[in-house]
């Protein structure tokens, strides 16, 4: 199995790492796109997720902490799991403001972070976390609009391009089906310029 190769800003600098081309990616076909922007049709997937409490910094420090030691033996039979890309960050259960991007939207001080499994596994061969905070849940197929950029990904630069995906969403006429998602990912060390962040956000089909 490939070792792990997503790790999102503030990911433990003590966990192996790959490149991110290294990486299975979750699957997705392009609809459209427009430079940074696009449209996307996501396969259905297995996640890994935990929901923390507190300041983002920190919920993803500690969903990471939880979900690395899933996948790597904390499961029943402490088998180890290949990681894909990306680490998602969100806030639970509120939706972006489409008057006005993860970013991540905010509900309360609760966000999810979670990891999508390889695609060859499936919820029976999947091994039981044994850390009751961590989760496996079946995603399913979504489109999703998407806006890619560079850089550290602090509050200001996430607040900043989800503004910027809003704007494309409002532009054309898409609404959004659910909070927007921070998406990481590369390795702490990357140089900011290589580094690739995404906001993500579940759309209507038309």
């Amino acid at each position: 199995m490939r070792r792990l190769s997503m790790v999102l800003v503030g990911f433990l600098a003590a966990a192996p790492a790959s490149a991110d081309s290294d990486a299975e990616h979750a699957r997705y076909s392009v609809v459209a796109s427009a430079g940074d922007f696009e449209i996307r049709d996501y396969a259905p997937q297995i996640v890994a997720e935990t929901t923390v409490a507190g300041e983002r910094d920190a919920a993803i420090k500690e969903g990471f902490r939880r979900l690395a030691g899933y996948i790597f033996g904390d499961n029943a039979g402490a088998g180890k799991i290949a990681m894909t890309a990306p680490v998602e960050q969100q806030p639970q259960g509120q939706k972006i403001a489409m008057t006005a991007p993860v970013a991540q939207a905010r509900a309360g001080d609760a966000w999810v972070v979670r990891f999508t499994m390889p695609a060859e596994l499936t919820m029976a061969s999947l091994p039981k976390p044994n850390n009751a905070a961590v989760r496996l849940a079946q995603a399913p197929g979504k489109r999703i609009a998407a806006l890619r950029f560079s850089g550290l990904a602090g509050d200001d630069d996430l607040a900043a391009n989800e503004a910027k995906l809003v704007e494309e969403l409002n532009i054309r006429g898409l609404g959004a089906k659910g909070p927007a998602v921070y998406a990481f990912y590369d390795p702490p060390w990357t140089l900011p310029w290589n580094r690739r962040n995404e906001i993500l956000v579940e759309v209507d089909h038309k």
